[in-house]
């Protein structure tokens, strides 16, 4: 990663998360885009073709999905990376689908990012798959947004596919926003 101004889009409705990640990104000699929704992604790619992207799954509005299939569409070289504060296997699962590198759960720092944008893409056999256990409540949590997935978001079919009350599972939702 040594030529300079490379092109970053970064995509993040979080103001300071995006404010700090731009700058921290414009330090290591990057040129950064950046926009908070779909349609101010749409409107810079009309201009620009970045080499690598940053891209929160969950925008205020809509899918950070998305913004990853139209990067996508615009080039097959492109480093893309998701983050999320709210990872589940489903979503890893459809952001790789559609076009993403990697997937990161924030809180991702500047080397997170850098670092799976240097990442080959043969894979690390390597990795340690041990190095992080998911708590009950981390499977729980996955297991419910799979499911969510499979019936299209709908609560009453999610709530009798998993045998529990439609309240309960309503209460569940509510503590952990799906994102």
């Amino acid at each position: 990663m040594n030529e300079t101004h490379k092109l970053l889009a970064v995509v993040e409705d979080d103001e300071a998360f995006a404010r700090t990640l731009c700058r921290s990104f414009e330090r290591r000699d990057y040129q950064v885009i950046q926009a908070k929704s779909y349609d101010q992604l749409a409107e810079l790619l009309e201009r620009h073709v970045p080499d690598y992207a940053v891209v929160d799954l969950k925008l205020e509005g809509s899918s950070g999905l998305t913004c990853v299939q139209a990067l996508r569409d615009i080039s097959d070289d492109m480093k893309i990376v998701v983050l999320t504060g709210y990872a589940s296997i489903a979503t890893a699962v459809e952001a790789i689908k559609l076009g993403a590198d990697y997937y990161l759960a924030k809180p991702s720092n500047t080397d997170d990012i850098e670092a799976a944008f240097a990442r080959d893409d043969e894979g690390d056999a390597s990795i340690d798959i041990h190095a992080r256990q998911s708590s009950l409540k981390t499977l729980e949590w996955e297991h419910i947004h799979q499911t969510l997935m499979e019936t299209g978001f709908n609560v009453s079919e999610t709530a009798r596919r998993l045998g529990m009350h439609r309240r309960t599972l309503a209460r569940k939702l509510e503590k952990r926003q799906l994102r």
